[in-house]
């Protein structure tokens, strides 16, 4: 387990390792927009990674190619539906296009 900060609201949940944000953000209950079932087609679940980026998986090729598609990328940017998380603590920042 691992815990997830969720800004702008500040809350904090438990997550499961190995859990995509994706999961572990609807498991906690917060509204993220996705649409393609995590298969990383769509960029709704675009979010920014504030603290812990380091603890979450490599970007991969399909989210890359997505990410360089969408408008507002930054270097914090990572799909909630291709980010899995590991041991450390994660801060995301919700974007609010639900």
């Amino acid at each position: 387990m691992t815990t997830l900060t969720v800004l702008p609201s500040g809350k904090t949940y438990d997550a499961t390792t190995g859990a995509t944000l994706l999961k572990a953000l609807l498991d906690a209950g917060e509204p993220i927009a996705h649409k393609c079932d995590g298969k990383a087609e769509c960029g709704a679940c675009h979010l920014f990674v504030q603290e812990g980026r380091k603890s979450l998986s490599k970007i991969q090729r399909t989210e890359n190619e997505k990410l360089d598609s969408i408008v507002g990328v930054g270097s914090k940017s990572r799909l909630a539906c291709q980010a899995v998380l590991g041991e450390e603590p994660v801060t995301v920042e919700l974007l609010g296009f639900v």
